[in-house]
């Protein structure tokens, strides 16, 4: 098969698809791997480590479209991308469909095979190409509303862990998965007094067993997040439903419940957010202050990590991308059904039932024949 790899165009997004350790490997399966110029810069990876690794350097980012049969990315295309996907294209990247219809009407009209890694999920439901952003994107929320809080920044001027004879700050994170996990290890190492919120009785036992003793858990709802808002310092959402658009957890109203100069840090905000007042920001401009609340909302939080990003995710992503080029698409699918479930649209027709649902539009169930 021919690979394209191009370099990410999204604002700071600094992570790579492919590293040259994964290029090398591809090409021993006997596929032609081609990589855009300078793709790999701000991982830490020069053209020459890809030249090394059997790849083939291309100029643009058109070049990279125009010639490969599968796209290995890590974000959605762009809009200035949608023209250069075409008919029959695998696209195997995050999409995040259902919070952006303009990508999807793009993506049903290129008539493009578009495989998400987000959805890709095995029987015991865990998504293992999300999973390693999971991680890094939880314990950078914390590390960025830490940073937020700080008065210079905005905040309330308050030290996440406190000192001896200061109280530490409260941080409330909503959702117990692999991002709420990740953040609340984080907060709670900092020294924070951390309450971790699920409406599943299970995860909140699990959580009480394995957390330091500063985390406590929490039933999720309306009334019991709303009693804890006027004592909490940061709240990380970080909600997830595969596939579908994140419900709001935190509205406009309840937003006067919090202390002025609070930090809220949405790490769902690629799946629509979780916060009704949150819209997408940038590295470049990550915050925004909203009824005396500070919203932090950046859409690639784990891209201001490049090197630990790329790795973490290559790691992941290699094996069935490997699967994808060796079979063909329709045939790796049929002996995965993890896999299968990672594809969205194919050829003009929505064939996650979730994304179809976000947008009132018609699904039609994957045929793999």
């Amino acid at each position: 098969m021919i690979i394209g790899v191009p370099k990410e165009i999204k604002n700071n997004e600094n992570r790579v698809a492919v590293t040259p350790a994964g290029v090398k490997e591809l090409v021993a399966h006997g596929h032609k791997v081609y990589v855009q110029q300078t793709a790999g810069n701000g991982s830490g990876f020069s053209d020459t480590d890809y030249q090394t690794a059997g790849a083939e350097m291309l100029p643009s980012i058109s070049d990279v479209y125009a010639k490969a049969e599968m796209i290995i990315k890590v974000k959605e295309p762009i809009e200035a991308e949608y023209p250069l996907v075409r008919q029959g294209q695998v696209v195997f990247t995050y999409f995040h469909f259902a919070s952006e219809l303009a990508l999807t009407e793009a993506m049903l009209k290129s008539g493009a095979v578009c495989i998400a890694y987000e959805t890709v999920q095995l029987t015991d439901k865990s998504l293992p190409l999300l999973i390693p952003m999971s991680e890094v994107a939880g314990r950078m929320s914390v590390q960025e509303g830490a940073r937020f809080l700080e008065k210079p920044q905005g905040g309330r001027g308050i030290l996440l862990g406190g000192v001896p004879g200061v109280k530490p700050a409260r941080v409330l994170v909503l959702g117990g998965g692999i991002v709420g996990k990740n953040a609340a290890l984080m907060a709670a190492g900092l020294g924070a007094e951390v309450t971790i919120a699920d409406i599943s009785l299970p995860t909140l036992r699990h959580l009480s067993e394995v957390m330091p003793k500063n985390v406590k858990t929490l039933f999720s709802s309306t009334h019991n997040i709303e009693q804890e808002l006027p004592s909490t310092d940061l709240v990380i959402g970080s909600v997830l439903v595969p596939g579908a658009k994140a419900p709001h957890l935190i509205t406009k109203q309840m937003l006067s419940l919090m202390k002025p100069g609070s930090v809220i840090v949405d790490v769902a905000i690629d799946q629509g957010g979780c916060f009704e007042t949150s819209h997408p920001t940038t590295h470049a401009n990550p915050v925004y202050m909203l009824d005396n609340i500070l919203h932090y909302a950046v859409a690639n939080i784990p891209g201001a990590v490049p090197f630990t990003s790329t790795l973490a995710l290559t790691n992941a992503t290699l094996p069935y991308a490997i699967r994808l080029a060796d079979l063909g698409w329709k045939e790796a699918c049929r002996k995965d059904p993890a896999l299968a479930l990672g594809v969205n649209i194919v050829s003009g027709e929505i064939t996650y039932k979730a994304v179809a649902d976000a947008f009132n539009l018609p699904y039609t169930p994957l045929s793999l024949a």
